[in-house]
């Protein structure tokens, strides 16, 4: 009983840690003070939006975000959001599957100059940092949990240079 005890505090603790870290530990209201990571982890798209309610932007998606990037096949981009010295987010929702966004992103993305630096990858979501030729940036997906079938996809670029 007492593990039990000690197991479901661990999990509560845990939890608190996640919403902490998704509301931003940055008590800042300018968004363009934030960290990079910070930057993703706040909504900067409605993360429910469904593929067949989302609205279609064309590349380029900004002047500060990367003409070479490609989003996985069967994605629509529908929301861009500067964020100043931060960068630049765009978020796309797709109907592919989460493994073979997952392989896009990890092949694909490489093999077009996007150098991943770290990430991690687990069941219904998967983050990763990367370079390229005057840019840093972050990608994350997630299974969306109101779209059965179907990954938000967030990269958010920093020109450096």
């Amino acid at each position: 009983m007492r593990r039990r005890l000690t197991v479901a505090r661990a999990l509560v603790a845990s939890a608190a840690l996640v919403v902490v870290a998704a509301c931003g530990a940055d008590e800042s209201d300018d968004p363009s003070e934030e960290s990079p990571a910070a930057a993703t982890a706040s909504a900067a798209a409605d993360l429910s939006t469904c593929q067949a309610d989302a609205t279609a932007l064309s590349p380029p998606y900004a002047d500060s975000f990367p003409a070479a990037w490609t989003f996985p096949p069967e994605t629509t981009v529908f929301h861009v959001e500067e964020r100043g010295t931060t960068g630049t987010i765009v978020t796309g929702v797709s109907s592919a599957a989460f493994d073979e966004i997952l392989d896009f992103l990890n092949h694909d993305a490489v093999d077009a100059g996007f150098t991943i630096t770290d990430g991690e990858t687990e069941e219904d979501d998967a983050e990763a940092n990367w370079t390229a030729d005057g840019y840093t940036g972050r990608w994350t997906i997630r299974k969306s949990a109101d779209c059965p079938g179907e990954t938000v996809i967030q990269v958010l670029a920093t020109a450096t240079g």
